[in-house]
């Protein structure tokens, strides 16, 4: 017989998280008092969101005779684990979106909702159709929330968990982006402080190369940390089109890193390069960005009259920033060919590496699943030949290769199905078809009425609640938000 699910972890969880959400929307008061803006929106919204933390708190604290929990009674097992996670998006998602409603910059549920949803999220979608006449420091927390969102807030307070009593491997296995196993300490709470070192070091560092290179503090803050965090939102209507070619490079490279499995990046700063070009899902990240680059350079090229550094710029620009599903743009890609929106669609399904911010499917998962497709020929003129998938000199376990189809075949299904649910609510096909691509893989720009030059302003709020919930299934990786769904979740024995 299971035990019955323990709630009392759930609600100290949540409230740590609460705590970190309202003292990060303080931060963005000095921008709002530099700019002689109102400062009452993130005061109270932190406010708000602290005394609710304290509320949960209590609560958690407390048994039902009022005696102090213990520290044996707030232990974590995969259900506890799964429901952490999940609620804690659905908090931080009713309480990040406080400033706007607060302030008026958006004032219905579904605006709010889906813009602080597409930012937790690193979607990159946005309702604001004039984002320059925004509020600065309201402009700050929408950069932050995809900042937040980028690695995890969960990922952050598995470090401090152990200070709780609380152990924080179930939280991590749920949260952390990516199909990846792989750790950088045996233990997982020193595995999240190595994460967020190089995260934090990595915004910082682009910060103050996009401020050297002609970016305004307040724009270089902003841009930093939604480049990390492979999001995508930006202070400027045009987007990255709006700067100059040197900070559209900087972009690129920073685009690209946080693309890349946060382990190799660990293995690349102990200078341990053998061990990080055996990745062959690096290899395939770099082989296809060089690759596709090369493609789109030369027939932008043939189809615009921009030089050919700009066409070479655009196009890996475009790429990268689709692959890492970061969503920027410097220029209209549904303009340039057929054929070249064609591929722009389905890289809207790649992804990066597993392990990074990036969202979508994942390149391993597409290693996987095309190596076995190969190997699946020589099984059949060999049938009693024991034919092993291996992927960087390891064999991939039967259980991995089925938990990644299934993915796919999951993965999939929700997108089919979740196109016809847009039609249905009014989308035409490309429209639809782009919506659901675009926000179930975290990107941001799709085709269609929601392309580059688009947004998502013009949505129903039908759409808008339907598209959030989709950006929060495809950001947890689908299995972590439909496993709560099943009766075998909520089964006792």
């Amino acid at each position: 017989m299971r035990e019955l699910i323990n709630y009392r972890p759930i609600a100290r969880v949540v409230s740590v998280l609460l705590v970190i959400i309202g003292v990060l929307m303080w931060t963005g008061v000095p921008f709002s008092a530099y700019y002689d803006e109102p400062t009452q929106p993130l005061l109270y919204a932190g406010v708000t969101t602290l005394v609710a933390a304290g509320l949960l708190w209590l609560i958690s604290h407390r048994k039902k005779d009022g005696r102090t929990a213990s520290v044996a009674m707030l232990s974590i097992h995969k259900r506890e684990g799964y429901l952490i996670v999940a609620l804690s998006w659905v908090a931080m998602t009713v309480f990040g979106m406080l400033p706007y409603l607060y302030s008026g910059m958006l004032p219905s549920v579904p605006d709010a909702l889906f813009e602080t949803v597409s930012g937790l999220t690193t979607t990159g979608a946005s309702t604001l159709t004039d984002i320059e006449i925004q509020p600065r420091g309201l402009l700050y927390w929408r950069s932050l929330t995809q900042w937040i969102g980028g690695m995890g807030i969960i990922v952050l307070t598995v470090a401090i968990l152990p200070l709780l009593g609380i152990g924080g491997i179930e939280l991590f296995a749920a949260e952390a982006p990516g199909p990846t196993s792989d750790k950088l300490h045996p233990r997982i709470s020193e595995t999240a402080k190595r994460l967020w070192f190089i995260y934090v070091g990595l915004t910082v560092l682009e910060g103050f190369l996009l401020y050297f290179a002609g970016l305004s503090p307040y724009e270089a803050i902003n841009h930093a940390l939604t480049t990390m965090a492979t999001g995508g939102f930006s202070t400027r209507n045009a987007s990255a089109a709006a700067f100059s070619p040197t900070i559209q490079y900087i972009i690129i490279l920073f685009m690209f890193l946080a693309g890349v499995n946060y382990t190799l990046l660990y293995l690349g700063i102990k200078r341990r390069w053998s061990e990080v070009w055996r990745s062959s899902e690096l290899k395939a990240y770099v082989g296809l960005i060089v690759v596709l680059t090369a493609i789109f350079t030369a027939r932008v090229s043939y189809h615009t009259e921009d030089t050919l550094e700009q066409c070479f710029r655009d196009s890996m620009f475009q790429i990268v920033s689709l692959i890492t599903t970061t969503g920027f743009v410097s220029a209209d890609y549904t303009s340039w060919a057929n054929s070249l929106t064609m591929v722009c669609f389905v890289l809207l399904f790649l992804g990066a590496c597993a392990g990074s911010t990036s969202g979508g499917i994942k390149l391993i998962r597409h290693l996987v699943f095309f190596k076995n497709s190969y190997l699946e020929f020589k099984r059949l003129i060999h049938p009693q030949a024991i034919v092993p998938l291996r992927l960087n000199g390891q064999i991939v376990p039967g259980r991995i290769i089925t938990h990644i189809f299934n993915f796919l075949l999951l993965y999939l299904m929700i997108f089919v199905l979740g196109s016809v649910v847009l039609s249905i609510l009014g989308l035409d096909f490309i429209t639809a078809v782009g919506a659901m691509a675009t926000s179930l893989g975290n990107v941001g720009p799709g085709i269609g009425g929601v392309g580059p030059t688009d947004n998502f302003a013009w949505l129903s709020p039908e759409i808008k609640l339907f598209l959030s919930f989709v950006m929060i299934v495809g950001r947890l990786e689908i299995f972590t938000v439909l496993i709560l769904f099943t009766p075998y979740f909520w089964r006792l024995n």
